[in-house]
Formats: structure tokens, C-alpha cells, sequence
């Protein structure tokens, strides 16, 4: 089934098997998984949060010999500064993509960016982050049946004005974590 991966060994720290699948079409590379109960570093900045992780996911893993990468993304808001960040799944998680809609309805600017942070950390050096983002807006209510998280309610800068969730698979072409993880390619295949 993956025999159009090219060999490499990195291991993604993810338990969310759609990121997991999504960076291994992306990357066109096999990743390993591994799920670590990691501290949840609480910071607004996506790729401060994804560094921490990267550190505390390398030590967890005993230092292994391969890049160990983690992700994390989220909903920047214009007209909140920048919130929810890297607090967008915690945000998700207490109201739902409903409750972020009802609040946004009192503010004029939807604009919204989608945001990856791809920490990849290496054996005996500090880890590198590549970041990924998208510009677009928050639509006024959920569209689209695929996807996952707040991708029913964010859509990006296209001609079609689609949401993430209406992209299906096309999603992957140009995403946030698209951008990411493409921008992590070459540096991963140096090893």
C-alpha cells in the first residue's frame, strides 16, 4: 500500500491517525507513529508550543537515532489578536466549532489564517520548526462533510470559496500543514 514511499525512518509524535495519514501523503515518506501523553505547553505561539513538544517527545522516546517530528496547528483570528493559536483545539474542545462561530458573529473581520508548526527535532541538535500557513476566513456556519477539527469552518483563499472540508483531498495540495511539512521535505531526506 505504501510502496510509493520513499525509505527513511522519522517518527511523527501524533495520536490523531489523520494527521498522521496526511503527513505521510504529503512527505511521501513512511513515518512511524508514536502517542505520548506529552505536557501541554500553554503558549498563544504555535511554533513555541511545537518546539517544547519536540523536546519533551525526544526525551520520552529515550533520544532515538531518527528525526522525531511534531505538529500543531491552529486558528489565528484577526479581529481576536491572534487567539485561539495554539489553543484552537482546548477552545474546540470546551464550545465546538458552534460556539467559536457564535462568538466571531459580533465582529466585523472574519479573516482568519490557517497555522502549522512542524517541529523536527534531530539527534544531538537543537529542533528546527517550518512553518506553513494559509490565509482566508472563518465562514458564518459549518460547510463540508471531510476534514476534521475546524475544517468545516475555515476557508481558505480559493477561487471556489470552499471551506477545508468541501477540498476533500484537494485539501492536501495546498494546506497549512501542506506548506509545513513540504517546507520539512528536503531537510528530512538529508537526514
Amino acid at each position: 500500500m505504501y510502496c510509493r514511499f520513499r525509505a527513511m525512518k522519522a517518527i511523527f509524535v501524533t495520536s490523531n491517525e489523520n494527521k498522521l495519514r496526511e503527513a505521510r501523503e504529503i512527505l511521501g515518506i513512511w513515518l512511524e507513529s508514536a502517542s505520548l501523553d506529552l505536557p501541554e505547553p500553554q503558549a498563544v505561539s504555535i511554533a513555541d508550543v511545537a518546539v517544547e513538544k519536540a523536546r519533551a517527545a525526544r526525551a520520552a522516546l529515550r533520544d532515538p537515532p531518527h528525526p522525531v517530528l511534531v505538529e500543531d496547528s491552529g486558528l489565528v483570528l484577526e479581529a481576536w489578536n491572534g487567539l485561539p493559536g495554539a489553543l484552537t483545539k482546548w477552545f474546540l474542545l470546551s464550545v465546538g466549532n458552534e460556539g467559536l462561530l457564535e462568538m466571531l458573529s459580533s465582529f466585523g473581520d472574519r479573516s482568519a489564517r490557517a497555522v502549522c508548526a512542524l517541529a523536527v527535532a534531530f539527534p544531538d541538535a537543537p529542533a528546527k520548526v517550518f512553518l506553513g500557513e494559509v490565509p482566508g476566513h472563518v465562514v458564518s456556519a459549518p460547510r463540508g462533510e471531510s476534514g476534521f477539527g475546524w475544517d468545516p469552518i475555515f476557508a481558505p483563499e480559493n477561487p471556489g470559496g470552499e471551506t477545508y472540508a468541501e477540498l476533500g483531498a484537494r485539501k492536501n495540495e495546498d494546506s497549512h500543514r501542506a506548506r509545513a511539512f513540504r517546507a520539512a521535505r528536503a531537510t528530512l531526506l538529508e537526514g
